[in-house]
């Protein structure tokens, strides 16, 4: 009854919007809602078949498909001369340019990912093959277009928005994901040629079309050189440095947009409403995922900064939006517009820094999911700008996936997205604050670890943001390795919000050469711990604290759990007694079944593996 209620108010504003859509005059934003909701719902079923295990490959490549920002960049450009010329013009000139970064360093990023699952043992893969039809597709589509006929690029688009709908639904299991990934490089090649021919059908010369090869060739070659420099520890800041690349181009489509359409009097309602939708998410979007980046790569503090009364102050400056599109509408020229625009970018910009600075590192992997969403609404707004169907199909497609995965995260922390991003938890920055005094701990030494380990039968590794800083991934496999090979049972346990993005320790242990077969998932094994006999946790607090099952009164009460205190015997690898990013007391450290090694992650399991030698 009560999830009904909640729903029914929801389903009237959403009927509402849509009657009121009904009201423009402009024949095309029906189509255009039709095409976004139709690829909303068929992205968001390809989403809800990606494993846990695959969501960092997940967000890569929805990032790397949202850089069809070019798109909109290449519409900018001059078609007569290679060399771009006026605001709107160099606008459109780094669209592109900061676009083509972002999808040739995504796609990148996720191969080296999806690459990092291969056994040794797995078939060989031909995916290079795919290259063929491909670029058959690709000469096709230039053959078309230089008789004239336009068909093509309507097909161009549609198979683009398919490819990129199929690249998600690939990544639903390990055998396909990395087809998905090159179903995804096709999906955008498509789009942004049938862009190319667009431009050409409508008069553009060989010297316009020269200057968009060359501007996206350069930003290609520095995505290239970004993500092959980055590894598996340093995924979660690159796709949020990626993140704010998106956000970047989104902004000045629009503006380029706006400085294109005004003087020539062929702004509309809907054209104007899109300019500041795109302009406002896209500023978001940009300094969310700057601020993001710099919390992930160590320059800002977890702990979080605001100013007084932060949800007022970011409300008025959001209202700002919304006054540039009125004010906009009742005066659609050149001078108000600017302004407008102007007013409506800055406050935009600071919302955006504003609202992740005040939002501590316990709830990062929900502002990365988040700021992955709004890059692809911000690609949607583009679209409606743009009268894109292209757009709109892949702003949704990355909009929901975005969504989804942020809702998974909000429930595996037993919070909702507004407790998230109003009312974010007060981070302990450091894990400095000690535990209370329940009673002493017991602490235990390498080589006595080790016997126990051998004996064992069966033995459960937990591992946790301290295992990546440590980048202690490759000793831990290793004891696995060992423990394996003398007859132990060993297996992982991974909880969907461990590390810094979802998905983020899959990816380090598949690094270090752990078989993704025995890396389970939360749901697989909390019912398998009580017939465990060891359970190792590597730089795991929050996510293995049983105060938020056993303290209604915990901060972090409700939050599902591993539960390793299940285990015959608990041994937890961690720097100090320190609380963990929640700022809760773990009572796990000092229950009777639980023995410390203290000391860095990495320096403990060094010492363990020679003594397992």
């Amino acid at each position: 009854g009560r999830k009904s209620a909640r729903a029914a108010p929801r389903l009237s504003v959403l009927g509402g919007c849509l009657l009121a859509a009904g009201l423009s005059p402009d024949p095309k934003l029906a189509a255009m809602l039709t095409t976004f909701s139709l690829a909303g719902l068929a992205g968001f079923q390809a989403v809800l078949g990606v494993p846990p295990a695959l969501h960092s490959p997940l967000m890569s490549v929805t990032n790397a498909i949202s850089g069809m920002t070019a798109v909109g960049g290449i519409m900018l450009l001059p078609a007569l001369a290679a060399r771009p010329r006026g605001a709107s013009q160099l606008l459109g000139a780094f669209a592109l340019l900061v676009s083509s970064v972002n999808i040739a360093g995504g796609f990148l990023v996720t191969r080296k990912m999806l690459g990092l699952f291969r056994r040794p043992d797995d078939p060989k893969e031909y995916f290079s093959l795919y290259g063929a039809p491909t670029g058959l597709f690709l000469a096709g589509l230039a053959a078309l277009s230089a008789t004239g006929r336009a068909g093509g690029v309507g097909v161009a688009g549609l198979a683009s928005g398919v490819l990129c709908i199929a690249a998600v639904a690939g990544l639903g299991k390990q055998k396909t994901a990395r087809l998905g990934n090159t179903l995804g490089v096709a999906g955008v090649a498509f789009g942004v040629a049938s862009t190319v021919c667009s431009q050409w059908l409508a008069g553009a010369t060989a010297a316009g079309l020269a200057g968009v090869g060359g501007i996206a060739a350069a930003g290609a070659g520095s995505g290239l050189a970004i993500a092959s420099r980055v590894g598996p520890t340093e995924l979660p800041q690159t796709v949020a440095g990626f993140h704010s690349l998106v956000g970047a181009a989104a902004v000045a489509t629009a503006v380029g947009e706006f400085l294109h359409l005004a003087p020539l009097g062929l702004l509309t309602p809907v054209s104007i409403g899109a300019i500041v939708a795109a302009t406002y998410l896209g500023a978001i979007t940009t300094t969310g995922s700057l601020v993001a980046f710099g919390k992930l790569n160590g320059a800002l503090g977890s702990a979080p900064v605001s100013l007084p009364r932060r949800n007022l102050v970011n409300a008025l400056l959001s209202a700002v939006s919304l006054w540039a599109a009125a004010r906009m509408m009742r005066s659609p020229t050149l001078a108000v517009g600017r302004a407008a625009l102007a007013a409506c970018t800055a406050a935009s910009l600071f919302v955006g820094a504003h609202a992740t600075l005040a939002i501590g590192g316990a709830d990062v992997p929900v502002v990365i999911t988040c700021l992955n969403s709004a890059s692809g609404w911000a690609l949607c707004a583009e679209g409606f700008m743009l009268s894109s169907t292209l757009l709109t199909t892949v702003g949704a497609l990355i909009g929901f996936s975005g969504a989804l995965l942020t809702q998974d995260m909000c429930v595996a922390m037993n919070r909702d997205i507004g407790s998230v991003l109003f009312k974010p938890l007060k981070t302990n920055e450091g894990g400095s604050c000690e535990v209370k005094s329940y009673a002493p701990h017991t602490e235990t030494s390498a080589d006595a670890l080790a016997e126990r380990l051998l004996s064992a039968k069966s033995v459960v590794v937990v591992p946790g943001y301290g295992l990546a800083v440590a980048k202690a991934q490759y000793a831990v496999a290793e004891i696995a390795s060992k423990l394996r090979a003398r007859g132990v049972k060993a297996q992982f346990a991974i909880h969907p919000v461990a590390g810094r993005m979802p998905g983020q320790l899959n990816v380090l242990l598949a690094e270090a050469g752990v078989p993704y077969d025995i890396v389970l998932e939360m749901e697989e094994i909390n019912d398998d711990f009580k017939d465990t006999d060891i359970c190792l946790v590597v730089g795991a607090n929050d996510t293995v604290n049983s105060a938020a099952i056993e303290d209604p009164n915990s901060i972090i009460a409700g939050m599902p759990v591993l539960h390793v205190w299940e285990a015959k015997n608990v041994i937890v690898m961690k720097r100090s007694m320190g609380a963990g990013y929640a700022g809760a007391d773990n009572p796990v450290f000092i229950k009777d079944n639980t023995d410390m090694l203290l000391g860095d992650a990495k320096a403990s399991c060094d010492a363990l593996n020679a003594a397992l030698a």
